[in-house]
């Protein structure tokens, strides 16, 4: 079986990594002493991700890939393990759709209602969108406002127009867009991509100028009008927890509704060396093994070094 070259994007940029086919299915490997081996946009394919998975994976190691180990999930609603290997469990941030007063009574806290009547009283309006080029332009200009979000460099910002179209693009027969504007200019946008009975936020977006109005609730508020709407059972939104479970991200989507919800992380190793690696726990990298307080403490650090070289950059464009 021969490998071939694949395009994924490692933080925001374009990489071009060793790939081979199975069963319809894109592999790509990353890694130089231990080499790992994932499904490309394994949670954004349809159906079941093996149909047999010995046959994959007997398959996979006569590939030419040469990897170590194989990483693969289960996705909702699956959340009972399937398969007889090593488990590590993501973590995943869900809003189990009942309907949509459901989660506006019971769901969300009463802040978030408020903020959300509040945005529509100031004249935000949100709505469904086409994603041509003049919403790309409303992409773009969202991107560009700030280098520097959640404490870290902003990986969209100074993209180019082309860039930002061929990223959105994808999967464009599954995606739902909704825009936030504020007198006719784009403040925040949301995209939704279907998978099964889930639909996943991909990206969800607004202009930091515009925080008073909250276009972020009113978009989410909109997500889930329309899971209840096209019969979706799961609203998903990528991570409950990250490294610092304090996270203002993690708590943005528990004011919203999200919940955790584990499902199984399988490790199979492929190799003598990939066993290795499993039994001293270097499976998933040597950064998971820093304590999660020691890594919180770094986090912290990094976002107040980021905050003061963007209030340098701010100072910088105010005089220019």
């Amino acid at each position: 079986m021969n490998t071939n070259r694949a395009d994924i994007r490692v933080k925001g940029k374009s990489v071009v990594v060793r790939s081979t086919e199975i069963d319809d299915r894109t592999v790509i490997i990353s890694g130089r002493w231990l080499k790992k081996s994932v499904i490309k946009d394994e949670d954004l394919i349809e159906g079941e991700t093996f149909t047999n998975l010995e046959s994959f994976l007997s398959r996979l190691k006569v590939s030419g890939l040469n990897a170590d180990i194989l990483s693969f999930s289960q996705r909702l609603p699956d959340t009972r393990p399937k398969h007889n290997y090593h488990i590590v469990w993501d973590n995943l941030a869900v809003i189990p759709i009942t309907s949509f007063s459901d989660w506006w009574e019971n769901l969300v806290e009463s802040s978030v209602r408020r903020a959300v009547r509040r945005s529509s009283k100031l004249g935000l309006v949100v709505k469904q969108v086409q994603i041509d080029d003049e919403f790309i332009s409303g992409i773009v200009s969202i991107n560009d406002e700030t280098p520097i979000r959640q404490g870290k460099p902003f990986w969209h910002f100074k993209k180019s127009f082309e860039a930002v179209k061929a990223e959105n693009s994808t999967y464009a027969d599954r995606n739902i867009f909704f825009g936030a504007y504020f007198e006719n200019e784009l403040v925040g946008y949301i995209r939704l991509t279907r998978v099964g009975s889930v639909w996943s936020i991909i990206q969800i977006l607004g202009k930091v100028k515009h925080f008073d109005k909250r276009p972020l609730n009113a978009l989410i508020a909109k997500a889930v009008e329309c899971c209840e709407q096209t019969g979706a059972s799961h609203l998903l939104y990528c991570n409950y927890v990250y490294n610092d479970p304090k996270s203002s991200l993690t708590e943005f989507k528990r004011r919203n509704g999200f919940r955790q919800v584990l499902v199984p992380r399988y490790f199979v190793p492929l190799t003598y060396k990939g066993k290795v690696a499993l039994k001293l726990g270097i499976y998933d990298g040597f950064v998971k093994l820093i304590p999660k307080p020691v890594v919180a403490k770094l986090l912290r650090i990094r976002s107040l070094w980021y905050e003061r070289k963007l209030r340098t950059h701010t100072e910088v464009a105010q005089e220019s």
